[in-house]
């Protein structure tokens, strides 16, 4: 097999599946200004237990054996390559576009050094810690597992969610919703559904200091910090020129069911997205990611023994979903066989909840 240069922009789930996957075949080149694979479904609860938060972190040069990390971020690429920020020109045989999306902090860290995001993450702990009253914004799945951690550790401290939305995880089966709801009570949270902010609160998000706000329905909440859980977006900026391929009204890249990117005029054969980039009509989540990087990962290898590419990639008909809400509690939705079916709490810990994948990435990238 002929050594090739495969270039990966973005060391997320889908771009380090892509990277382990090919390290030992092929040239691999994995663009990332961070310096480690980060974990950040466990975000939340590094949050609310700092002694936990190095679980997230595998070091890319701890488990890259051959490949190369460059620390940059891309500005432009094109069939051939890829441009730099710093103006450096990286050429490629093969293209993995892995950028994935951006998401308020602490979800998703802010900083791209392994010691900046642990200092992070503790200076909110402490303001956190701090405060009494704690405002959620936004009902999805990220701040439904933020009350469920914060409850985890502090039961006692008041959490109130808020979201116009008129109903929790509407594409759901109402058994599960219910159950939702149920285990949301127990912990105490707060629950306003239809309304938003008539105002944004008066301190920044994360930072404590009691404030007042009104709803659009004209309550009153009094909170001492508060964190936004809401607002994805799609990280394709480098694509704006329009070299590569045009983008979709939300950023993302048109591909093929074998995951290659659609091009102005013709499939770039030698070029893949993957992961919350694409235009694939999914929920934008790791699993999904990490299932197209098996996808491009294995179209690559046989692109590399002068075979036909032949893996394609198929959403699932019905929404998944594992929500834990602390390392006991949660819902969730799973495929089996016969379509999908809900799924206890005991099963969310058990796939998710307990160590927030922990295992599995120890297992795919190694741990020192």
């Amino acid at each position: 097999m002929t050594s090739r240069t495969v270039v990966i922009v973005g060391g997320g789930y889908g771009g380090s599946a892509v990277a382990k996957a090919l390290d030992a075949e092929a040239d691999v080149v994995l663009i990332e200004p961070r310096d480690a694979f980060i974990n950040s479904a466990g975000s939340l609860r590094a949050l609310t237990r700092p002694d936990w938060a190095h679980n997230m972190f595998f070091p890319y040069d701890q488990w890259l054996r051959r490949g190369t990390v460059v620390r940059e971020r891309a500005a432009s690429v094109d069939p051939g390559g890829v441009t730099l920020a710093s103006g450096r020109r990286v050429e490629a045989d093969y293209l993995v576009l892995a950028t994935g999306s951006s998401y308020a902090y602490p979800a998703k860290p802010a900083s791209d050094s392994t010691p900046d995001v642990l200092d992070d993450l503790l200076r909110t702990h402490k303001e956190l810690a701090d405060a009494g009253r704690v405002l959620i914004l936004g009902a999805g799945p990220v701040g439904l597992e933020l009350a469920g951690e914060i409850k985890e550790v502090w039961p006692h401290k008041g959490v109130t969610v808020v979201d116009p939305a008129d109903e929790l995880l509407p594409a759901f089966p109402a058994e599960m919703r219910d159950e939702l709801r149920r285990q949301l009570d127990e912990l105490g949270v707060d629950l306003r559904l239809g309304a938003g902010l008539s105002t944004p609160p008066a301190t920044a998000a994360g930072q404590a200091g009691p404030f007042t706000v009104a709803t659009t329905g004209g309550e009153e909440i009094t909170a001492d910090i508060w964190f936004r859980a809401h607002g994805v977006r799609t990280n394709s900026d480098y694509l704006a020129d329009g070299r590569l391929t045009t983008r979709t009204p939300q950023g993302r890249v048109s591909v093929t069911e074998t995951l290659n990117v659609r091009g102005n005029d013709a499939v770039h054969e030698h070029v893949y997205a993957i992961g919350d980039l694409t235009d694939v009509e999914e929920a934008k989540m790791a699993g999904f990611a990490m299932q197209h990087g098996e996808v491009v990962a294995q179209n690559i290898l046989a692109q590399l023994r002068g075979e036909q590419p032949a893996a394609t990639y198929q959403p699932l008909p019905h929404p998944m979903i594992l929500l834990p809400l602390g390392p006991r509690g949660g819902v969730g939705q799973l495929p089996t066989p016969d379509g999908p079916a809900v799924v206890p709490a005991e099963t969310v810990s058990a796939y998710k909840g307990a160590d927030l994948f922990t295992g599995r990435f120890t297992e795919q990238f190694g741990a020192a």
